[in-house]
């Protein structure tokens, strides 16, 4: 709470979590937010490779009020969240050895009439693989392009979720800049949180899954292999094959003992 601070004076605080959540009552003075995730030691660069990046996302509340939230690089400062934001969420990577943190500012108020400058984050480690981040990130540049077969493969292996299913409608939030896929399941072979439930015609579970706008998603028939990451409780796409591009692509590594990971193939 603000009302325990000194007016202009500025808090230190550290975010080590992976994810987590932050609500300021009465913005006063500032907070600093100094960004320093536990990384796993798999974020590491692979030798040969470009050093590892850390992402961080951050998603304000439909009420943020009360302060604007600026991205302190280098000592340098950019806006990330003006007052009263857009509920969509801001993404930015940076390298282990840059000094990051988030500078929180309360805005003048005329009177003390309760305010709350809430927001949820996450970090994470090497995203810029990751076509599933959404619009607003800088690194989602490759968000729209098809994946390789190299890609599929991994994403099998290492995705959130791996559906497949076929897609039952595609509607487009023009405010977040985002389409969403309504998908029907016809097997589910990873979920790491229940995204999709039994529902859909004939008992199938059904669920939607998010992708940037400008991709220009349109429903289609066939059997795909829905693959992507959770951002913020959501789906949000990586890879998508048609199922039976899947499966001549993983016969093929399979047969050359390329596959990274075993996966059912009917």
């Amino acid at each position: 709470s603000g009302l325990s601070q000194q007016a202009g004076s500025v808090e230190q605080l550290s975010l080590h979590c992976a994810e987590g959540s932050l609500e300021w009552l009465y913005p006063t003075g500032a907070l600093r937010l100094r960004l320093a995730p536990r990384l796993p030691p798999t974020s590491a660069a692979v030798k040969g490779g470009s050093p590892p990046h850390v992402t961080a996302c951050i998603k304000p509340t439909g009420t943020f009020r009360g302060a604007q939230l600026y991205l302190e690089r280098e000592g340098v400062l950019e806006l990330l969240l003006p007052e009263a934001p857009r509920p969509r969420a801001r993404c930015f990577s940076w390298l282990p050895q840059e000094k990051v943190a988030l500078f929180l500012q309360a805005t003048p108020q005329p009177d003390i009439s309760r305010r709350i400058a809430a927001f949820r984050y996450e970090l994470r480690g090497d995203w810029r693989a990751r076509p599933a981040l959404p619009a607003a990130s800088a690194s989602a540049e490759g968000a729209c392009r098809p994946c390789n077969d190299t890609e599929i493969l991994m994403a099998i292996c290492t995705s959130d979720f791996v559906i497949r299913g076929s897609i039952r409608s595609v509607s487009n939030d023009a405010e977040l800049q985002e389409s969403i896929i309504g998908v029907s399941a016809t097997r589910i072979h990873r979920q790491k949180f229940p995204l999709f439930q039994a529902g859909g015609r004939a008992g199938r579970p059904v669920g939607s899954i998010r992708t940037p706008l400008r991709c220009g998603v349109k429903p289609g028939p066939g059997t795909f292999l829905f693959t992507g990451w959770l951002h913020f409780g959501e789906a949000w796409l990586s890879c998508a094959p048609r199922y039976r591009d899947f499966q001549r692509i993983y016969e093929g590594a399979q047969r050359t003992r390329q596959n990274p990971c075993e996966f059912p193939v009917d």
